[in-house]
Formats: structure tokens, C-alpha cells, sequence
């Protein structure tokens, strides 16, 4: 297989960006870029540390991504697993990538910055959802942002509802989980219990 390992070679093949590539690109949050983060309820987080490349999920209601200045967005860490993959990263290596999804819409925004996560008290009670305060917050310093044209979510047709996956032709994360563990995790109990223990535990 022939492999593409300089940038030369990458240019012979796609040539370069035209103006609506590139003029779109800023360094700050724009008035029209802040329109599409406080409208999106669905980030995709990508972080790096030693061990690799990580992409994580951060959904809640629509601008839970706040703006507090023109360079600075500020996200909290709502409950999870506590694997805290994206923080571990974060704390070695502070360089993170963000892609907002809007449902709806086929423009997604990329945001590429530096971040740090912090624990400051009166910053955790700003983030209260149901009385409770997430543990940690993301602040993020913008480098560059800029919105991504909408053939991937129009190849995907993403946003089509007859397009959605019947849940029950997949496994579900109890399968997975048995499967994984020797059926000592996870398993029917696990899916019926799941959406109370969700509910609960949501914010």
C-alpha cells in the first residue's frame, strides 16, 4: 500500500483551501460563533496525554458550554463513570479540541485552545443543575474557531429520524458488559436498572 508521508504529497493530491476555508477561521468566540455554541446541547471533547489520543462525549441542555469572555469557554464535568479520561489528559497536557453538534443544523463549530480544570468554589455553584454543583469545570483559552460546512452531517443524513438505528438491533451495555467480563458485570439487570440509576444520577 502506498502511504502519504509528506506534506508535499498531501498538497499534489488536494491542492490548497479556497477563501471560505480559511477567512472563516478566528481567534476569538465572534458574535455569530457564540449564536451556534449557546444554541448546541452535544460537545465532542478530544484531549491528549502519554498513553494517546482521547475523544469524549459532553451533552446537557443547549449552551451548557458558557462563554465568559470572547477567548475563554467554560465547561462543567457533570457525573459519569469517574474514569475521568479527558481530565486526566487535561492535566498533563493542556491542548484540547472541540466539536459542537446542533441538532438540526448541518454546521458543526471546531474550537482548538488550551485548557485547565478547576475546583474554585463559586465557579462550581454557578454550574447548579437540580441543586447540585458539578465536582470540577473545564476552562478552555480559544486559539482558533471556525465552523465546518455540512457535508458530513448531509452524507450522514444525521438529523433524518427514518434514518435512526432500531436500539433493539444493538447490543445493548449490559451485553457488553457480560461479554467483556465473563458475565461477571454488567448483563439484563444491569439495562433494567440503568435508566432510575440514570435519572438519579443525572446532574
Amino acid at each position: 500500500m502506498s502511504v502519504i508521508s509528506t506534506i508535499e504529497q498531501l498538497e499534489a493530491i488536494y491542492g490548497f483551501p479556497n477563501d471560505a476555508s480559511t477567512v472563516k477561521v478566528a481567534d476569538h468566540v465572534t458574535p455569530l460563533y457564540r449564536v451556534l455554541i449557546e444554541k448546541s446541547p452535544f460537545v465532542s471533547l478530544a484531549t491528549s496525554g502519554p498513553e494517546g489520543l482521547d475523544c469524549s462525549p459532553r451533552g446537557d441542555l443547549p449552551g451548557f458550554v458558557r462563554i465568559h469572555d470572547s477567548k475563554t469557554l467554560m465547561m462543567p464535568d457533570r457525573r459519569g463513570n469517574n474514569r475521568c479520561d479527558s481530565l486526566r489528559n487535561i492535566v498533563r497536557d493542556p491542548r484540547v479540541g472541540l466539536l459542537f453538534l446542533i441538532p438540526g443544523s448541518g454546521s458543526t463549530l471546531r474550537v482548538n485552545g488550551r485548557a485547565y480544570v478547576t475546583a474554585e468554589p463559586e465557579l462550581l455553584v454557578s454550574f447548579k443543575m437540580e441543586g447540585k454543583a458539578p465536582r470540577t469545570v473545564i476552562v478552555m483559552n480559544v486559539d482558533e474557531i471556525y465552523f465546518q460546512c455540512a457535508r458530513a452531517i448531509v452524507r450522514s443524513d444525521l438529523w433524518n429520524p427514518d434514518k435512526r438505528v432500531d436500539p433493539k438491533a444493538l447490543p445493548t451495555p449490559g451485553q457488553i458488559l457480560a461479554e467483556m467480563s465473563e458475565h461477571t458485570v454488567g448483563g439484563e439487570k444491569y439495562d433494567r436498572e440503568w435508566p432510575e440509576r440514570a435519572r438519579q444520577t443525572m446532574w
